[in-house]
């Protein structure tokens, strides 16, 4: 069993403050306008029991880590899936039999498999679980099979969303894992960076689909790798963005201090890599190299969302595998945004070992409530073999509800 996507811990800390002096110019208004901005933001957490229970499962599916959500017809908005089917993507998953918590033989681990929702509420009836099967056992949905691609390589899955510029098909971003067998801790280095496409209309466990290798993956080292796919905003009228500009926008996570990386392309030109830009910190380039961090203290999986005035709000897994929930508001998809704002802390989950750990905190608008975002933790252990014969349950998405009160 490996341990899966382990951010390091991260020293550095980057915070938006500004600061006048003297007397003040409508320059310098504008500045502390944003500055507050950057800052306010009033909300309340809780946890939110019935998706909890959605996925504390005994049959089948029992756990899963990398969880994202898509309504199918494309649109992004706070409660989407109210009116849509909606695909749950997972990668490492548990699948087998728990009784009496306890599990019975035969249960095992494929790379990811995927839920179908309908009516966008946590009800057991509406949910339905798929993987693929080979020789008669549970399989992987999405194996690699593009020319980088090395003959053990696997797939852990990043976002997705749909594309309505290209027959609402499904583009999922794929990391191209490879086992690394002499390495007992941190065991995997990630190879590539992929492009799924799932045609509209196809079913598990999607003959259909196309794979494409992205030309953007940064170095190999794990200090300093860096790939695209961690999060997506879909900024564009169709999806039903607050303040649309046409572009999707594509999050990045680089290095030991998880530093944040913003690309944007239109939907059309999603597949034409040249048509990609990257952000410098001043502007749009096609220079990937002069790619420049918005934030840091990140998580390998987060998500970036609009708020109704305008603002934009990142979460993620403060420090990588930090005990806390973080967040950060933010002027634009690309910033400037703010200081860290630790809304969770999910010490409760970590109780029962000591070898547990939290990663990759993140949004789902489609399935929250207006006012309120559903977030999304995974649970994991550096001794997976031991803990999870003791502990079936704790390799699951965990559940918070943040709601927020904005300015008039």
């Amino acid at each position: 069993m490996r341990i899966k996507k382990i951010p390091f811990a991260v020293l550095l800390s980057s915070a938006f403050l500004f600061a006048c002096k003297g007397n003040k110019t409508s320059a310098d208004t504008a500045v502390l306008s944003d500055s507050a901005k950057l800052n306010s933001f009033e909300f309340t957490v809780e946890k939110a029991h019935e998706w909890n229970q959605l996925l504390y499962r005994n049959k089948g599916w029992f756990g899963g880590d990398g969880i994202f959500a898509v309504t199918k017809n494309g649109n992004e908005s706070e409660g989407a899936a109210a009116k849509a089917e909606t695909m749950i993507w997972f990668s490492d998953t548990m699948f087998g039999d728990i009784e009496n918590d306890s599990l019975k033989p035969g249960y095992g681990m494929i790379n990811n498999s995927i839920a179908l929702l309908n009516g966008g509420k946590p009800d057991s009836l509406a949910i339905r679980f798929y993987w693929d099967s080979a020789k008669g056992k549970p399989a992987s949905l999405f194996i690699p099979q593009t020319p980088a691609t090395g003959p053990n390589d696997y797939y852990w899955l990043g976002d997705g969303f749909v594309n309505q510029e290209k027959n609402n098909d499904l583009y999922i971003f794929g990391y191209r894992i490879r086992n690394l067998p002499d390495v007992k801790m941190f065991g995997f280095r990630e190879e590539g960076n992929t492009l799924i496409v799932v045609p509209a209309g196809s079913k598990p466990p999607f003959a259909e689909k196309r794979q494409l290798d992205i030309p953007f993956l940064l170095h190999k080292s794990v200090d300093t790798v860096g790939s695209f796919g961690a999060g997506i905003l879909v900024n564009t009228k169709e999806a039903g963005a607050v303040s649309p500009d046409g572009y999707v926008y594509v999050y990045g996570v680089r290095g030991k201090t998880k530093e944040v990386m913003v690309s944007r392309v239109k939907p059309k030109d999603i597949e034409n890599f040249e048509a990609w830009r990257f952000w410098n910190g001043k502007d749009w380039t096609a220079d990937i190299n002069a790619i420049a961090p918005v934030a840091d203290k990140a998580s390998n999986e987060l998500s970036v969302s609009p708020l109704p005035d305008g603002r934009y709000i990142m979460v993620f897994q403060h420090e990588g595998l930090g005990k806390f929930v973080g967040i950060r508001i933010g002027l634009t998809p690309y910033g400037p945004f703010g200081p860290v704002k630790e809304v969770y802390d999910v010490s409760d989950d970590l109780k029962d070992s000591p070898n547990f750990f939290p990663y990759n905190a993140k949004a789902h608008p489609v399935l929250s409530q207006p006012g309120e975002l559903l977030i999304s933790y995974n649970i994991n252990s550096f001794k997976f073999d031991e803990d999870v014969k003791k502990f079936p349950h704790l390799y699951r998405p965990r559940f918070i509800k943040l709601k927020y009160k904005l300015d008039k």
